[in-house]
């Protein structure tokens, strides 16, 4: 069991993390107003790309460019770079606070598949929580509405490519890959947009230039940052806090872009993070009561 002082480390740089990731989606909405939304997230993925290169070379020599499972490696990039492609185009179009809070409907969405792809077992309370996140959900887009932005759903469309790379992720979990999964989140991607961004590519002038390396270092900071919560708490611990996200997005959609924040997205996202809370107590309520009757059985 980890010790007060490592879980409040790991709570206090999972909340920091989350905070860094919202700072880069806020970058990279103020890009997409000087570049191609395609050259945005070329940037953030080949500078992040460069530097996690950089970083693994000098730590891990060649291992991190040998896989055991390579093509489930290269299909956890695809679904993290379909997220980000349709949240960026989300972001250049709608507020921050509210494409990033529907983002967090992952956690819903990840329950569901677990039910349709893994065939797992859900009890009531899990329902009404999925079903409690999808209303929630639906105050955040605010159907019937004359209000509502299409774009809305590009963000939901993110938040499902997300569930499926977090399902990945879990699945890949372990020492052995673990160097190899840290390159290939970005490796997949920086390598499609680099022959992708052609067509669209723009000259950008030197502050541009800056900001397109900044957005890829800040990308790297954040997974660093996550990463190292992690080594001092399980991550079934920290992952409620990453809900933090959500909250400094709210305050740099505010600041930095003015945009209003409505009553109906206010409702919509405690509905949803309140769900999404309740379904990680229930997960880890079971799987605390499978592991106490696994030791009961033993003894």
């Amino acid at each position: 069991m980890k010790s007060t002082p490592s879980l409040l480390t790991g709570i206090v740089l999972t909340v920091l993390a989350g905070s860094i990731f919202s700072s880069q989606d806020a970058l990279g909405k103020h890009l997409t107003t000087l570049i191609p939304v395609v050259q945005v997230i070329w940037g953030r993925y080949f500078f992040q790309t460069l530097i996690m290169t950089t970083y693994l070379s000098a730590t891990t020599g060649t291992r991190f460019l040998k896989a055991r499972h390579p093509y489930l490696q290269v299909a956890r990039g695809a679904m993290l770079l379909a997220a980000t492609t349709t949240m960026y185009f989300a972001l250049s179009r709608v507020p921050l606070a509210d494409a990033t809070a529907v983002m967090f409907f992952g956690p819903i969405v990840v329950t569901i598949l677990s039910v349709v792809v893994l065939k797992e077992t859900i009890g009531i309370h899990r329902i009404a929580a999925v079903i409690a996140g999808f209303l929630g959900m639906l105050l955040i887009l605010r159907p019937g509405f004359a209000d509502i932005d299409p774009a809305l759903f590009l963000a939901l469309a993110a938040s499902v490519f997300n569930a499926g790379y977090l399902m990945l992720t879990r699945h890949l979990s372990g020492e052995a890959d673990a160097a190899a999964t840290q390159f290939n989140t970005t490796a997949t991607g920086a390598v499609l947009l680099t022959i992708f961004v052609i067509p669209f590519w723009q000259w950008p002038d030197l502050p541009t230039l800056g900001l397109m390396v900044a957005i890829g270092t800040v990308g790297s900071l954040g997974h660093f940052t996550l990463v190292n919560a992690f080594s001092n708490a399980p991550a079934s611990l920290l992952s409620p806090f990453l809900y933090a996200q959500v909250l400094m997005a709210s305050l740099l959609s505010v600041a930095l872009f003015g945009d209003p924040l409505k009553p109906t997205m206010l409702v919509g996202t405690a509905i949803l993070v309140a769900s999404g809370l309740y379904i990680w107590w229930r997960e880890n309520r079971s799987f605390a009561a499978a592991a106490r009757s696994d030791l009961t059985k033993a003894g």
